[in-house]
């Protein structure tokens, strides 16, 4: 494969599933066990906004116990060796690539590090709990924090940065993901447009894998540290 000059890569909950984070849409995932509309909406935060808060502080608890597997580490070990323009893309909202040493990192739909106000609009790094009464740190407003997770209907973060980066890449990767989740579904088409190589990193088969130029099968622990050494081979 000819060495390419810009790389884009995209992770979905695939690649955490192996730290022990569950995914979110196979038939044991998450949103088979509990209601997304309850959780993950701005309608259900505002009809109980406690429970929502409660379901967030678990899941952040539990990141406590969670570390970065083989996969995270290979793409950390990527972008310090790969020469070129690299821009890691992430739906996940754990904090396993930073924990691996990634740096050139977008987290698309939010993080569960990370507060949201919705009386200043600002995010501030928060790793306890959160309460209908907890406090902004820049702003001083009581009981106007959420997560800062983008929740379905809303719109992810830095769009306009992850779309230049597509335009201009010479190789996209897909890894860990459903191929179901807009507007991440669309990337490798909008990567393909632009004339890059594209190719999938999954453990089953994706709602797009036909669009992608190469498939890999298998665990991410095993796929991304092999495809990594042929990148910087």
């Amino acid at each position: 494969m000819k060495p390419p000059s810009s790389i884009v890569i995209l992770t979905g909950a695939g690649i955490s599933v192996e730290s022990g984070i569950p995914s979110f849409r196979d038939k044991n995932g998450l949103w088979s066990k509990i209601d997304y509309r309850d959780y993950a909406t701005p309608e259900g935060y505002a009809r109980n906004p406690g429970k929502v808060l409660e379901f967030y502080n678990m899941r952040r608890r539990n990141l406590a116990n969670v570390y970065p597997n083989e996969a995270h580490h290979a793409l950390a070990r990527l972008e310090g060796g790969f020469k070129g323009e690299f821009l890691l893309v992430t739906q996940n909202v754990d904090d396993l690539h930073e924990s691996a040493g990634s740096r050139k990192l977008i987290h698309m739909h939010g993080e569960h590090g990370s507060a949201l106000c919705e009386a200043c609009g600002m995010r501030m790094r928060w790793r306890g709990d959160m309460t209908v009464n907890s406090q902004c740190t820049l702003c001083g407003t009581i009981g106007r924090l959420r997560p800062d997770v983008v929740w379905f209907g809303e719109m992810p973060y830095q769009m306009d940065r992850i779309y230049r980066a597509l335009r201009e890449a010479e190789l996209f990767i897909a890894i860990g993901t459903s191929g179901n989740v807009y507007p991440a579904a669309a990337f490798v088409e909008e990567a393909r447009a632009a004339g890059a190589r594209t190719v999938e990193l999954n453990l089953e088969q994706s709602e797009n894998t036909e669009l992608f130029d190469e498939t890999i099968r298998g665990p991410a622990t095993e796929t991304v540290p092999a495809f990594v050494d042929r990148l910087l081979a």
